[in-house]
């Protein structure tokens, strides 16, 4: 019994080995950190590449110094998917809309989407968004640009595919109001 004893001591105080045992026990956790971070910093930059883009494309609108028609929508969207390079493409809509102080609401003066990708908005669609929309005086316009990107994860870590979007609002440069040659204005 006392050899017994004797051997389960000696094999107790041995470190001979103990690197590699804690090398197979911390290794798996570190290489799933390290893909976690991964894929939640690619999500950040998913989500910054995507905010970039659209600030650029409602600044292109905004600066617009004659009235747009369905082929600048278009160019505006094929320049934010190149802005996107390596992402998923995405998809647009710009409304151009004003505030009529009589009426107490906003009113739509056009609404389009390249290739109908988003549905058009119209009076009622805008008022269930007015608390999204600055605050303008009567007669004042502005142009409402959404975007809607969608984002697949490169590791899944708790994340799934999802659609990224921006609502962003900018008054015309250039022109008291942004039209658009198929709609009167």
């Amino acid at each position: 019994m006392s050899f017994l004893s004797y051997v389960l001591r000696r094999f107790a105080r041995d470190e001979k080995g103990s690197l590699v045992v804690e090398a197979v026990m911390v290794l798996p956790a570190l290489i799933w950190a390290y893909a976690g971070l991964f894929a939640y910093w690619d999500v950040y930059r998913s989500i910054n590449t995507v905010q970039k883009a659209s600030y650029t494309i409602s600044d292109l609108i905004s600066r617009s110094q004659t009235s747009v028609n369905d082929a600048y929508l278009g160019g505006m969207r094929t320049a934010m998917n190149t802005m996107l390079a390596g992402d998923q493409a995405g998809d647009i809509r710009v409304t151009s809309y004003r505030w009529s102080g009589p009426r107490d609401r906003y009113e739509v003066i056009f609404s389009r989407s390249p290739n109908n990708a988003m549905a058009p908005l119209n009076n009622s669609n805008l008022a269930s968004l007015s608390d999204r929309l600055p605050t303008m005086s009567d007669g004042d316009s502005a142009v409402l640009v959404e975007t809607r990107i969608p984002y697949t994860p490169p590791v899944a870590f708790g994340l799934t595919p999802a659609v990224l979007e921006q609502f962003i609002v900018t008054r015309p440069r250039f022109l008291p109001k942004l039209c658009h040659t198929s709609f009167s204005c």
